[in-house]
């Protein structure tokens, strides 16, 4: 299993680099040619979603990216150390309640909070006493933004993963490979 690791200051203009990089390792690895495009606009969109999540909470470590080949499978790995809030909904499903306030224990509005009650990640404020200094929250055209590119991402690759907690996010994206065809 090789991998690329790759880490890179939270800035856009390094997103490029990025998408760059993914695309030569990913072809190198195997990937389908005609999928290559799909590769470099899926990256592009979670590092920029990275970035963006790193310079609205004003963190200065780096963006990590990670390139692994495996026997069959290309995968690539982008991740934030940005806090991504946890809280209740009812069902567990992100809908019109996602707005309700946090109680006064910090669990976002109550564990049993209708039906269910099943935990929901989302992107925006700190879990109250998770830093010691609280940023200022993410507006919401922010966070649409980075669901946009989620619903981008899911559109392009067809093996996605988002996972979040109070101390970053890792989207994990994979596509298959070919077996070269030797002359």
């Amino acid at each position: 299993m090789a991998t690329v690791e790759l880490l890179f200051s939270a800035l856009p203009e390094h997103v490029r680099t990025a998408r760059l990089v993914a695309a030569a390792v990913a072809r190198r690895a195997g990937v389908d040619e005609a999928v290559l495009d799909e590769v470099r606009l899926a990256v592009g969109e979670a590092c920029t979603r990275a970035v963006g999540l790193h310079m609205s909470h004003g963190l200065g470590t780096p963006v990590r990216v990670s390139l692994i080949e495996d026997e069959k499978k290309f995968s690539i790995e982008v991740g934030d150390d940005a806090p991504h809030r946890r809280f209740s909904l009812p069902g567990g499903t992100l809908g019109a309640s996602a707005s309700a306030a946090p109680s006064a224990n910090g669990d976002g509005g109550g564990k049993g909070s209708g039906s269910g009650g099943g935990l929901v990640e989302a992107e925006g404020a700190l879990l109250p006493g998770a830093r010691d200094e609280i940023p200022e929250p993410v507006a919401e055209e922010d966070e649409g933004d980075g669901e946009m590119g989620l619903a981008v991402i899911s559109g392009l690759v067809d093996d996605v993963e988002v996972t979040t907690d109070e101390n970053g996010g890792v989207i994990r994206m994979s596509w298959p490979t070919i077996e070269p065809v030797l002359p």
